[in-house]
C-alpha cells in the first residue's frame, strides 16, 4: 500500500522562470512555439498590452470624458451585451485562479519553482480585472472609442491562447490533464469576449461607420428622482448591491424618508404593471377560454403578466440549491485528504519538461477544495439572495397592479351592493391590506415550489452514496415526519385565526370603552368595561396559548427532525454488517450531517409554502368575486364649465331642463349608459305600478321636504351618479354638478383643501363662501388655522363643523346645479338659519344656480320655488307650496303645525354679528369647554383619534431614530416572571451546549475509528475489531438529552411570550381605564388603541419567536467561533477585522432597516385611508367628476408604499450578501488554518470536519443575528410605547370616608353647596373655574349657560371630580364630596351628554350595564322616553341588540336612550350637557317634556346649547372666563336689559 505522494522540498537556489531541472526550457530546436516555457511567455503579451493602453484612461482621466447626453447618474448602460460581458469576465475569472491553483500544484511535483506555470495566469487575473474596470468607465462616460483596446485585447488573447492549445495537443497533451482543459476554456471564453466586443462595434458603430448610432438615455435617469438604481447599475453592483453602500451610510447620518428615496423606476410603478395586467386580463377575454370570473381567470393573467420574472428567480434558486451541495462534498473531500486512510493519487505525467496533473489529482487536494468551497459559497449566497430580490421585487409589482386594479374596480362598483352590505369599506380595505400581501409572499415563495423537490432528490442521492442503505432511515424519518410538521402547521393557522377573532372582538369591546370613555368614568362602570375586556382577553389567550404550544412544536421539531435523523442513520450505519468497518469515517460522517442539515430545511419550509399557496388561491377567489361584482359606467368627463357670469337680463347662458321619472325603489342594481351629462335612465322595478314626473326649472330653489327615515337621499343620490338599474329614461341633469351628502365627507387634509377639492384657489370667493358658512371662529380655533389637517373622516371636527365644510365645498365649486341632502342636520337653529340665508338664499341666488335641498326643517318652505315630497320611495305630491296648500290641505295643515311650533322657538332672523361675538369669544382654557360645533382647543389630533390612528404618523415615523433602550427588553423580561428568563438563559446555554458536545463526540468516535483502522494490520483488525457499541451509546444518550432541551427551550420562550403578553395587557387595561381624562383629552384615541392592537398583537405574538430566533442565532455563531478558535488558535488573527466588519455592517443596517420598516408602515396608511375615503365618498367623488384626480392619488401612495418596500428588501439583501461573504471568509480561513494543523501539527481529521461544519454553520446564521437584532429593535420599540402608558398617574378613586359611612340613599335630597370653588385641567394649566360660590336648592331646575369658553362644561365635571380641583369645595346632601370614594361619587348621579352613546350588546345592557334593574323598571324608563313602541317592534325587546355606536337607532333615539338610561339610575341629580344640541326640534320637544315631568322632583343641572330650552329653569347660571357673572331667576334677568342673559335671548330670536 502506497502512501501519499510527497513533493521534492524546493531549493531556495533554483528559482527562474521556467525553472533550472528543466534543460529543454530554453531549447528551441524545433521552434519557439514548440517550447512550453515561451508559450506560456507569449500569453504575456496581450496583457502586458493591456495595462499599458490603459494605464493613461483609468489613472490620468481620459475616461472620465462626458458625453453629449447629461444624466444624474453614472449608471446608464449603454453598451450591448453588458450582462454578457460580465458573465463571461466571471467565468474568465474563475477559469484562470482555477489555473493558477492547478500551476502551484503542479509545481509542487518540481524539483525547482517553475514560475511560467502560474504567473501568466495571475497576471492574467489582473488584465481581466483591469478589463472590466476600464470598460465600466468607458461605459458611464460614454466614450465607445475607446472600447479599441480591449478589442486588441481580445483578439491577442484569442489567438496566443489557440496556438498553446494547438500546441498542446501536438504533444499529446489531452483532455486527461486540466491544463488542456483549462487552456481549451479559456480560448472558449476570450473568443465569446471577443464576439461580445465586435457585437459592439456592429451596435454602436464607432469605428469603421461614418456615423455613430444615437443613443439617449432611460427616462427614469433623466429624473433627478428616481433614486432606485437597481435595474441600471452593472451586474456586479445588482448582485452584491454596491450601490446601496451611499444610501445605508448616510441614513445612519440623516432620516431616511420620501424625499430621500425618491420616485420608483418606470417598470416598477403600479401604473406600469396595472396596464400590464389589464392587458392580461383583455387576453384572457379575448381568447375566450375561460368565462371573466373564477380564480382560474386572475391566475391567467397573473401568469401572463408576471411569469417571466418569476421563472428567473426559480431558476437563480435551482442554481443556489444545486451549489449548496458544494458544501458537504467539499468537507468530505478536505476530511477525506487530511485523513490517515487516505490513498496515493497517481503521480502527474512529465511533458515539455514539466507535470501536468489530471483533474482526479487537482480535486484530491485539500487546499484547492477549500478555495472551491469558498468560491461556491460565494455563488450560492449571490444566486440564493438574486432570487429572493427577484420574486420579491415581483410581488411588489403584482401587489401594485392589483391594488390599482381593485380601485378601479370600486369607482364603477353599484354604491346600492355597499348600502345592502353586499360590499363593505371593510371587505375592501381587507382586500387590499391582506389578500394584496397574501400573493405579494406567494410570490416570495413560489420559488421553494420549484427547488424542494430538486434540493430533497439530490440531498437523498448524495446521502445513499455516502452511507449507503442506512441514508435512507434517515430520509424515511424525515420524511414521515414532514406530515406531523404540516399538521403542526395546520393547528398553528386555526390558532391563530382563532387568536385573530377574539382579537378583533377584543378590539371591538376596547375601541367601545375608549370612544365612550368620558361616559364610562362618568356612570363608574369602569369595572363593568374592564371586565368585559379581560374576559374577551380570556379567551384571546386561551387561544393564544394553543398559538404559543404548536409555535414552539414547530420551533422544537425543526431544531429536533436533523438530530433524530442523524441518531437513526448512524444507528443503522454500525449495524448493517460489513459496512461500519469501512465507512464510519469522519468524512462520510461530517459530510452526513451537512447534508442532514439541507435535507431538513426544504421539509421545514414545505408547510409554510402550502398554507402561503392555499391563502393565496382563496386570496384570487375572492378577488375574482369582487372583480365580477356589479359595476356602472361612469360617464365622460364634461369639460369644466365656464364661470357663471349672469347677464344684464338675470339670465345665464346654459339654460336647461331637469326631467325626472321617479318610482319605488326596490331592486337596485347597475347598468350604465354613456351621456357626457349626468343622465340616469328608468328607475322602475318589477314591482313598481305607479310613476310621477318632476320637472325642475333652471335656477329654481327646489326642496324635499322628510322625516326621517325616508329614503329622499336615495333619489339625492340617484340624480348625481347611477347607482340603480335603469330601464328606460328617467333622470336627466345637464350641466355640472355639487354635492354636499346627508352625512358629510372629508378628505383626511386641510380645511382649505377640503373646501377647494382641488379647484383654483380665488381668496375673494373662499372668504365668501366661509363667511356663508360661519365658518371662520371654528377656523381661528384650530392650530393652523384653515392649514390644520382635519383627520380621517374630519375626526378632530364636530358633527357641525363637518357639515358646514362639506357645505362650502359645494358652494365654492362653480357648478351649475347644487345638491345639499340634509345641510342642517348637524346644526343648531343659528347656524342653519345663518347657512340658510347667506348661503343658499343670498350666495347661491347670486350666482343663479339650481339648488336641490333635502331637509326636515320645514320652516324654510315658503322659500322654496318648487317642493317635493315623498312618502315610502314614492312622490307623494310636488308644486309650490301655494299649489300643495290647494291639492293636499291636510298635509299642508300638518306642516303648518310644525311650522308654527318650530316658529314660536325660534325666529327666522338672527342677528348674526351678536352670535358670531359669541363664537369668537376667547377660548383661554385647554379642557373639553364647550361641544357648541367649536372642539376645544385640545381636541387636535385626540377627541377620537389621531389623522393617521397612531402617534407614529408619516411626519415623525421617519424621524424617530432614537436607539431602542435595551430597558425595554428588561421590562419586557420583568413582566413575565423572575424565574422564567434565567430559565431561558440556562436551557439555552445548555442545550447549544449539548449540540456542541454531539459533535465533538461525533469527531472523536469518527477519529477514533479510523486510527483504529490506521495503526493497526489487516490480522490484529480481525483479532481485535474496532468496537462502535460504546461510542454509539454515549450518542444516542447525547441525542436524547439535546432533542429533549429543543423541547424545553421552545416551551420556555413560548412560556415567557405568553407570561409578558398577559401582564403588559393587563397593565395597561388597568391604567387605561384608571387614567384621568386628561390622558384622552391630549392623546389621539387611534394611538391608544394602537396600543392594544399592532402593539399588543407584536408583543403576543411575534417578540417570542424574535427572542428564539435572535438567542438560537447568535448562540450557535458564539459557539462555532468558539469551536473554530479552540481547534485552530491562528483563526483569532483573521477574526478581528472580520469581527470589526461585521460590526459596521450591522451598526448601519439596524439604522436603516428601523427607517426603511417605519417608513414602508406609515406609507400603508394613507394608502388604506385612501381606500376607504373613496368608498364612503364614492357618491361625492362621482358627483364632482374627480375620479381621475383620486386614481392619481391612488398611484401616489401606492407607489410611495412600494418604494419603501423596494428599498427594505433591497437593504435585507445588502445585509445578507455582506454578512454571507463574511461567512464564505470565516469557512475558506477556518478550511485553510485547519487543513495546515492536520498536515503539520497532526489535527484529528474529525476535528477538522467538526471545524468546517461549524464554519459552515456561522455563513447560515450570521445574517439572521442581523436581521433578528434588528427585527427585535423595532419590536421593542412596542413595549417602550407601551410602559410609556403605564407610567401614566391614575386618577385617586380613594377617599376619606367608606361608602358604609354614608346616609342611606344619599343623595336623598339633591343640595349643591359650591363654596369658593376653584378647578382646572392639570396642575401645569391655568383654572378653567375660579372662585365659583353657588347654592342649587332640592328639586330645581338650574340652567347654565355663557359663551364658548366660559366654563359650563367644566363647571358640570366639577360635580363628578374629573377635573383638578385645587380650591374650595362642593358640598351635596352635608358631604364634601372630595371626601368620597370616585366609584361611590359618581355612581350617585345621573348625567346626559351631548354625544349620545350608546354600546354594542343589548338594549337592556345599554340601559342598566350593572344589571340592578327590574325589567319593570326598564321598560318604564323607555315608555317615560317614549321609546317603548320602538322597542317593542324589535325581535327580542329588551334583548334586541344594538350595533355599534347603536347605528341601527337614530340620532334623537339614540339620545332618548340616554335619557332612559338616566331615569334607571334614578339619582336625585341630574345632570344635562348640551344634550339637545344634536338633536332636531321633536326630539328635543319630547327631551324637555319627559325632564319636567319625570324628573319633577329631582335636581337638573341644565347646561344650555340652545338658550331657549333653559327658559323654564327655576334659575340661571350665566358665565364668563369661569367665573359667575349672574345668578338669578330667567324672568328677573329678563327684566335686566343690560343682563347679559337678555343679550343671549335677543340673539336667540
Amino acid at each position: 500500500m502506497m502512501r501519499r505522494y510527497r513533493p521534492t522540498p524546493i531549493s531556495n537556489t533554483t528559482f527562474s522562470f521556467c525553472g533550472t531541472d528543466n534543460s529543454s526550457a530554453y531549447k528551441v530546436d524545433h521552434g519557439l512555439l514548440n517550447n512550453g516555457c515561451f508559450l506560456d511567455a507569449l500569453g504575456l503579451v496581450p496583457h502586458v498590452f493591456l495595462f499599458f493602453s490603459t494605464f493613461t484612461i483609468l489613472f490620468i482621466g481620459w475616461g472620465s470624458q462626458s458625453s453629449k447626453v447629461h444624466i444624474h447618474h453614472s449608471t446608464w448602460l449603454h453598451f450591448p451585451g453588458h450582462n454578457l460581458r460580465w458573465l463571461l469576465t466571471a467565468a474568465l475569472l474563475f477559469v484562470l485562479v482555477c489555473e493558477v491553483a492547478e500551476g502551484i500544484v503542479s509545481d509542487g511535483f518540481n524539483q525547482s519553482c517553475h514560475i511560467h506555470l502560474y504567473m501568466p495566469a495571475g497576471l492574467a487575473i489582473l488584465a481581466a480585472i483591469t478589463s472590466i474596470v476600464y470598460y465600466h468607465n468607458i461605459e458611464t462616460s460614454n466614450f465607445p472609442k475607446l472600447l479599441l483596446a480591449l478589442l486588441v485585447y481580445w483578439i491577442l488573447s484569442f489567438v496566443t491562447k489557440t496556438i498553446k492549445l494547438a500546441k498542446h495537443g501536438e504533444h499529446g497533451v489531452g483532455v486527461g490533464q486540466l491544463r488542456f482543459c483549462l487552456t481549451a476554456l479559456l480560448v472558449l471564453v476570450y473568443g465569446l469576449l471577443l464576439a461580445v466586443e465586435v457585437h459592439v462595434v456592429l451596435r454602436r458603430r464607432y469605428i469603421c461607420f461614418p456615423h455613430a448610432t444615437e443613443v439617449k438615455p432611460p427616462e427614469d435617469l433623466q429624473d433627478l428622482g428616481v433614486r432606485f438604481l437597481q435595474p441600471f447599475v452593472n451586474l456586479l453592483s445588482k448582485s452584491t448591491y454596491w450601490w446601496m453602500n451611499t444610501f445605508i451610510t448616510a441614513a445612519h447620518t440623516r432620516p431616511i424618508d420620501l424625499k430621500t428615496i425618491g420616485k420608483l423606476p418606470i417598470a416598477v410603478r403600479a401604473l406600469t404593471n396595472y396596464q400590464k395586467l389589464c392587458k392580461a386580463f383583455d387576453a384572457q377575454k379575448e381568447s375566450g377560454a375561460l368565462p371573466p370570473s373564477g380564480s382560474q381567470w386572475v391566475w391567467r393573467a397573473l401568469r401572463q403578466a408576471f411569469s417571466r420574472p418569476l421563472l428567473l428567480s426559480i431558476t437563480f434558486r435551482v442554481v443556489a440549491d444545486l451549489l449548496g451541495f458544494a458544501g458537504p462534498l467539499c468537507i468530505s473531500g478536505i476530511v477525506h485528504h487530511v485523513s490517515r486512510d487516505n490513498r496515493t493519487i497517481t503521480p502527474p505525467v512529465k511533458l515539455l519538461g514539466v507535470h501536468f496533473i489530471s483533474s482526479q489529482a487537482f480535486l484530491a487536494n485539500a487546499y484547492v477544495l477549500a478555495v472551491l468551497l469558498f468560491l461556491s459559497l460565494l455563488l450560492q449566497r449571490t444566486f440564493l439572495q438574486a432570487s429572493y430580490y427577484v420574486a420579491m421585487e415581483t410581488g411588489i409589482k403584482l401587489r401594485g397592479a392589483i391594488q390599482c386594479k381593485i380601485y378601479n374596480k370600486i369607482m364603477h362598483l353599484c354604491t346600492a351592493n355597499m348600502s345592502m352590505g353586499n360590499l363593505t369599506a371593510a371587505q375592501i380595505c381587507s382586500l387590499v391590506a391582506m389578500d394584496t400581501d397574501q400573493l405579494m409572499w406567494f410570490c416570495f415563495l413560489c420559488p421553494n415550489l420549484w427547488a424542494m423537490p430538486v434540493q430533497i432528490t439530490i440531498g437523498v442521492i448524495l446521502l445513499y452514496y455516502l452511507l449507503g442503505f442506512s441514508a435512507l432511515i434517515g430520509a424515511l424519518i424525515i420524511t414521515v415526519l414532514a406530515p406531523l410538521q404540516y399538521l403542526v402547521a395546520t393547528q398553528l393557522s386555526w390558532a391563530q385565526k382563532s387568536t385573530l377573532e377574539y382579537s378583533s372582538q377584543r378590539l371591538k369591546k376596547t375601541n367601545e370603552l375608549l370612544r365612550g370613555i368620558k361616559l364610562v368614568k362618568l356612570y363608574a362602570w369602569e369595572h363593568i368595561f374592564r371586565s368585559s375586556v379581560e374576559e374577551t382577553r380570556r379567551k384571546e389567550l386561551s387561544s393564544l396559548r394553543s398559538f404559543a404550544l404548536y409555535t414552539s412544536l414547530s420551533i422544537f421539531m425543526n431544531a429536533a427532525i436533523p438530530i433524530a435523523a442523524v441518531l437513526a442513520t448512524f444507528v443503522a450505519h454500525v449495524h448493517v454488517p460489513g459496512s461500519a468497518h469501512a465507512e464510519m469515517s469522519p468524512a462520510t460522517a461530517f459530510a452526513s450531517l451537512s447534508l442532514f442539515h439541507i435535507l431538513v430545511t426544504p421539509l421545514f419550509l414545505l408547510s409554510s409554502v402550502l398554507h402561503s399557496t392555499v391563502k393565496a388561491l382563496v386570496s384570487a377567489q375572492k378577488l375574482s368575486e369582487f372583480f365580477s361584482s356589479a359595476e356602472i359606467e361612469i360617464d365622460p368627463e364634461p369639460k369644466t364649465p365656464p364661470p357663471l357670469k349672469p347677464t344684464k337680463n338675470g339670465s345665464i347662458k346654459s339654460v336647461y331642463m331637469l326631467q325626472l321619472q321617479a318610482s319605488r325603489l326596490v331592486k337596485r342594481k347597475d347598468k350604465a349608459n354613456g351621456n357626457s351629462a349626468l343622465q340616469d335612465q328608468n328607475l322602475t322595478s318589477s314591482g313598481a305600478t305607479e310613476e310621477e314626473n318632476i320637472c325642475m326649472k333652471p335656477h329654481a330653489k327646489i326642496y324635499l321636504p322628510h322625516r326621517l327615515p325616508d329614503p329622499d337621499d336615495e333619489l339625492d343620490d340617484r340624480l348625481i351618479v347611477n347607482h340603480v338599474k335603469k330601464t328606460k329614461p328617467a333622470e336627466s341633469i345637464r350641466g355640472s354638478v355639487a354635492y354636499a351628502s346627508q352625512r358629510p365627507w372629508l378628505l383626511n387634509a386641510s380645511v382649505e383643501d377640503n373646501i377647494l377639492f382641488s379647484m383654483a384657489p380665488n381668496l375673494r370667493r373662499y372668504k365668501d363662501v366661509i363667511e356663508a358658512c360661519q365658518l371662520q371662529p371654528d377656523i381661528d380655533t384650530l392650530p393652523q388655522g384653515d392649514q390644520t389637517v382635519v383627520g380621517e373622516r374630519g375626526i378632530i371636527l364636530s358633527g357641525g363643523q363637518r357639515q358646514r365644510i362639506s357645505v362650502a365645498r359645494a358652494l365654492y365649486q362653480k357648478a351649475e346645479v347644487v345638491f345639499l341632502d340634509d345641510p342642517f342636520s348637524a346644526l343648531d337653529i343659528h347656524l342653519s338659519d345663518h347657512l340658510m340665508k347667506e348661503g343658499i338664499l343670498k350666495f347661491l341666488r347670486q350666482e343663479r344656480r339650481t339648488v336641490v335641498l333635502v331637509t326636515n326643517k320645514l320652516q324654510y318652505l315658503p322659500h322654496a320655488d318648487w317642493i317635493i315630497a315623498m312618502r315610502d320611495g314614492t312622490v307623494q305630491t310636488q308644486g309650490t307650496l301655494k299649489n300643495i296648500q290647494c291639492a293636499e290641505p291636510e298635509l299642508f295643515n300638518h306642516w303648518k303645525t310644525l311650522m308654527n311650533r318650530q316658529n314660536k322657538e325660534n325666529a327666522v332672523e338672527l342677528r348674526r354679528k351678536s352670535f358670531r361675538k359669541t363664537l369668537m369669544s376667547s377660548t383661554d382654557t385647554l379642557g373639553t369647554e364647550d361641544g357648541d360645533e367649536a372642539s376645544p382647543v385640545t381636541v387636535w389630533g385626540s377627541k377620537d383619534g389621531s389623522m393617521s390612528t397612531d402617534d407614529e404618523s408619516l411626519a415623525t415615523a421617519s424621524r424617530r431614530r432614537a436607539s431602542i433602550p435595551w430597558s425595554s427588553l428588561g421590562t419586557y423580561l420583568r413582566a413575565s416572571g423572575l424565574l422564567l428568563p434565567p430559565l431561558l438563559l440556562s436551557s439555552q446555554l445548555a442545550k447549544h451546549s449539548l449540540m456542541l458536545a454531539i459533535d465533538s463526540w461525533l469527531a472523536h468516535w469518527t477519529s477514533q475509528a479510523i486510527g483504529a483502522r490506521g495503526g493497526s494490520n489487516c490480522t490484529e483488525e480481525q483479532e481485535h475489531p474496532f468496537s462502535h457499541l460504546p461510542y454509539l451509546g454515549v450518542f444516542c444518550i447525547l441525542c436524547c438529552l439535546g432533542i429533549v432541551l429543543c423541547l424545553v427551550t421552545s416551551l420556555v420562550v413560548e412560556w415567557i411570550g405568553l407570561r409578558a403578553a398577559k401582564e403588559l395587557h393587563c397593565s395597561l387595561l388597568r391604567i387605561i381605564v384608571l387614567a384621568p381624562m386628561r390622558l384622552f383629552d391630549t392623546t389621539p384615541l387611534g394611538s391608544i388603541l394602537n396600543r392594544f392592537s399592532a402593539d399588543t398583537n407584536t408583543v403576543d405574538q411575534h417578540i417570542p419567536v424574535t427572542v428564539e430566533c435572535l438567542s438560537r442565532s447568535t448562540l450557535l455563531c458564539v459557539s462555532a467561533v468558539a469551536v473554530i478558535s479552540f481547534v485552530t488558535p491562528v483563526f483569532l488573527v483573521a477574526l478581528l477585522p472580520l469581527a470589526i466588519t461585521c460590526y459596521f455592517v450591522q451598526k448601519y443596517f439596524r439604522v436603516a432597516s428601523r427607517d426603511l420598516q417605519q417608513l414602508e408602515d406609515s406609507t400603508q396608511i394613507p394608502l388604506l385611508s385612501h381606500y376607504t375615503e373613496t368608498v364612503e365618498g364614492l357618491s361625492t367623488i362621482r358627483a364632482y367628476r374627480h375620479e381621475q384626480r383620486f386614481k392619481k392619488k391612488l398611484l401616489d401612495y401606492a407607489d410611495a408604499n412600494n418604494i419603501a418596500s423596494l428599498f427594505l428588501t433591497a437593504a435585507n439583501r445588502w445585509l445578507e450578501v455582506r454578512m454571507e461573504y463574511i461567512g464564505a471568509f470565516v469557512v475558506l480561513i477556518a478550511a485553510v488554518a485547519s487543513i495546515t494543523s492536520a498536515l503539520y501539527s497532526e489535527l484529528s481529521a474529525g476535528l477538522v470536519g467538526l471545524v468546517l461544519t461549524y464554519a459552515l454553520m456561522v455563513s447560515n446564521y450570521l445574517n439572521w443575528m442581523v436581521r433578528n437584532l434588528a427585527d427585535m429593535e423595532v419590536q421593542l420599540s412596542c413595549v417602550k410605547r407601551i410602559s410609556s402608558l403605564l407610567n401614566t398617574q391614575p386618577e385617586s378613586y380613594n377617599g376619606e370616608l367608606t361608602p358604609a359611612q354614608l346616609p342611606p340613599g344619599w343623595p336623598k335630597h339633591g343640595e349643591i353647596q359650591i363654596q369658593n370653588l376653584s378647578v382646572r385641567y392639570d396642575s401645569s394649566l391655568r383654572p378653567v373655574l375660579k372662585r365659583i360660590n353657588a347654592h342649587i336648592k332640592p328639586g330645581q331646575k338650574v340652567g347654565v349657560c355663557g359663551r364658548t369658553g366660559s366654563g359650563k362644561s367644566s363647571f358640570s365635571l366639577a360635580l363628578f371630580r374629573m377635573v383638578d380641583t385645587f380650591e374650595g369645595q362642593i358640598v351635596i346632601d352635608g358631604i364634601d364630596i372630595a371626601k368620597l370614594p370616585l366609584q361611590t361619587l359618581r355612581s350617585k348621579f345621573s348625567i346626559i351628554l351631548q354625544d349620545p352613546i350608546l354600546f354594542s350588546g343589548t338594549i337592556r345592557f345599554n340601559l342598566d350595564p350593572e344589571r340592578k334593574a327590574t325589567d319593570r323598571t326598564l321598560w318604564e324608563a323607555l315608555d317615560i322616553a317614549q321609546l317603548k313602541a320602538v322597542v317593542k317592534a324589535l325581535p327580542g325587546g329588551l334583548d334586541a341588540m344594538v350595533t355599534e355606536g347603536g347605528e341601527n337607532f337614530s340620532q334623537g333615539q339614540r339620545q332618548l336612550f340616554c335619557l332612559a338610561r338616566a331615569f334607571v339610575r334614578k339619582s336625585s341629580i341630574l345632570i344635562m350637557d348640551e344634550a339637545t344640541a344634536s338633536i332636531d326640534m321633536a326630539t328635543e320637544s319630547i327631551l324637555q317634556k319627559v325632564v319636567m315631568t319625570a324628573f319633577a322632583d329631582h335636581t337638573v343641572v341644565n347646561i344650555a346649547h340652545r338658550v331657549h330650552t333653559i327658559l323654564r329653569s327655576d334659575i340661571i347660571i350665566v358665565m364668563k372666563h369661569g367665573a359667575v357673572v349672574e345668578s338669578a331667576r330667567p324672568d328677573v334677568l329678563l327684566e335686566q336689559k343690560d343682563s347679559v342673559f337678555a343679550s343671549f335671548v335677543r340673539a336667540d330670536k
